[in-house]
């Protein structure tokens, strides 16, 4: 523990060394968890040996890195060069990291490998993160299934940012082998890579090192990834115009007699009726059945057989007629075509005459309600006779309330932080009180975080639990703020519980002065959790206030 001290300032205080240490052409980097004494929180702090010069490369990478704002990547508090002497104070290079709880990538994937949602979420968000980095022009390096850790709230974010050294293709490299293990597994687990298609060939072309194959940058990674796959039509069913046999696809062929050319149909004819050949009384196939005079549209007609074939009847004819029935006089079945024609084209000619008499109708019936009224307003005037005024009256009488609407205040018996992924650093908790005491002037406002509106990348959120003393029905929340623009989401739940999932989301939206959240539905529930998701700016970073907060209960 002595020679992981030395050089380092007071202020924090190694705990254990966490993973191997790593050799790079300048020298040694090990890792730590440490406890930082002043703000009392883990962090994650590593060590270069030596120090002086040949750390200098490392902490400029370092530096560049903190400017960065992302939960992708694990936050850059502090680094320093050092002076090269081990035995004075300030003597080491090092760089301390935001600590990062949760499961790491290989734990996880020991087990076996993830589902496709999962797999998409945590490497595009990852692939945001080192596009971010990659802006600004710095390589991250060190994305191995060792240092990408899943935070228990649903994020994921990369440890020992940045590394000694990078490159940008080695990030997308890194990136592809990280998602090529996501598909297979590790350990006992793995497996042949599996999964959807796209997910697959992106691993491949992530990794690929020929021309023209790769990746040009991890942004279009991350965009592939947000992109739903594109689903085609299946290939098991048979497009328009296939039929299937012996499992192979084959268009449908033209069943004209050999030689014969097609026939085109002059404007208004009809299509030309097939002749009927004799048929048996046996019941014809559903696909061949058709009426005494049409043809089914798009039913293609069999081949007339060869000769010496057996010309058996077609079944074309309806089960149960007579042999007098089956066959029709041409000069019938042309009779009824000129009748059907000339029946059409009496139909075209009265619909347009039909809809000119109801337009006209129309026309006039609106003239005359338009004259009428007024004629009305003209005899009100030289009579002078008042307007009689009338008031809607709601539903079940006069001055009846509307259902559903808002009814009077629910009295809140007692209030409290509610920081579930904060580090147990208090946060302006004597002032919670204020968020209820009827004044808009007093309110109760969460630390300052700096670096990100989001909460400084350390936690996702913070907020206040009201108690309303038993379990009422209610029918939304109104909030008032000094500092619109803060994001919250109110969550109610019905018995006293300790995580942010026990809670159960009503209504959420971006505040101003004064915004009144109403539920879709009425509510039960006896605690309310006004959840802050994003800051806004002040004076010396980000925070929020809640300077009034009334529950309404359901009319």
């Amino acid at each position: 523990m002595a020679s992981t001290t030395t050089g380092l300032p007071d202020r924090y205080r190694p705990l254990d060394q966490i993973g191997p240490d790593e050799t790079t052409p300048t020298g040694v980097i090990q890792s730590w968890r440490a406890k930082d004494r002043v703000l009392n929180r883990d962090v994650a702090i590593r060590v270069h040996v030596p120090a002086g010069p040949a750390a200098h490369a490392w902490i400029t990478r370092a530096l560049t890195a903190g400017g960065l704002a992302t939960p992708a990547l694990a936050m850059v508090y502090d680094a320093s060069e050092g002076s090269g002497d081990p035995q004075a104070p300030g003597g080491a290079a090092y760089v301390v990291n935001e600590w990062i709880d949760g499961e790491t990538l290989a734990e996880r994937l020991r087990s076996g490998p993830m589902p496709e949602r999962d797999v998409r979420l945590v490497l595009r968000r990852l692939a945001e993160g080192v596009a971010e980095a990659h802006r600004v022009g710095l390589a991250v390096g060190g994305l191995t299934l060792e240092n990408v850790v899943l935070r228990p709230n649903g994020l994921v974010g990369l440890r020992a940012v940045p590394a000694a050294s990078g490159t940008v293709h080695g990030d997308i490299t890194a990136l592809g082998e990280l998602l090529e293990a996501c598909l297979t597994g590790v350990g006992p687990g793995a497996r042949p890579a599996t999964g959807p298609s796209d997910l697959v060939a992106l691993a491949r072309r992530a990794r690929s090192t020929e021309p023209g194959q790769g990746l040009s940058s991890v942004a279009a990674m991350a965009a592939l990834l947000a992109e739903r796959p594109r689903t085609g039509p299946n290939p098991s069913t048979p497009h328009r115009g296939e039929e299937v046999d012996g499992g192979r696809r084959r268009r449908g062929r033209d069943r004209r007699p050999e030689g014969a050319a097609p026939v085109r149909l002059g404007p208004g004819a009809l299509p030309p009726v097939p002749p009927v050949r004799p048929g048996s009384d046996e019941e014809p196939a559903p696909h061949a059945r058709t009426s005494r005079d049409t043809v089914a549209a798009g039913t293609a007609l069999p081949p007339a057989p060869s000769a010496g074939e057996d010309e058996e009847p077609f079944g074309v004819l309806h089960g149960g007629s007579t042999a007098a029935d089956r066959y029709a006089d041409p000069a019938d079945l042309d009779a009824d075509d000129e009748d059907d024609a000339r029946k059409h084209r009496l139909v075209v000619l009265a619909l347009p005459l039909l809809a000119l008499l109801v337009v006209i109708a129309l026309a006039w019936w609106i003239g005359s309600s338009v004259l009428s009224v007024t004629d009305s307003v003209d005899e009100d005037i030289d009579g002078s006779t008042p307007p009689a005024s009338s008031a809607p009256v709601a539903e079940g009488g006069a001055g009846g309330e509307t259902e559903g609407a808002p009814g009077p205040a629910a009295a809140i018996a007692g209030a409290e932080v509610f920081d579930p992924f904060g580090d147990g650093e208090p946060e302006n908790d004597g002032d919670v009180p204020l968020s209820y005491d009827g004044d808009p002037a007093t309110g109760w406002s969460t630390l300052t975080y700096r670096g990100s509106p989001a909460f400084g990348n350390l936690k996702p959120g913070v907020g206040v639990v009201y108690d309303l003393g038993s379990a009422q029905d209610l029918a939304g929340v109104t909030v008032q703020t000094a500092q619109p623009g803060t994001t919250v989401e109110i969550r109610t739940a019905e018995t006293a519980v300790g995580g942010l999932d026990d809670f159960t989301v009503a209504a959420n939206g971006t505040l101003e002065p004064s915004t009144e959240l109403a539920f879709d539905d009425p509510v039960t529930a006896r605690y309310v959790l006004v959840w802050l998701t994003g800051l806004v700016d002040s004076p010396d970073g980000f925070s929020a206030e809640l300077a009034e907060v009334e529950i309404s209960t359901a009319g």
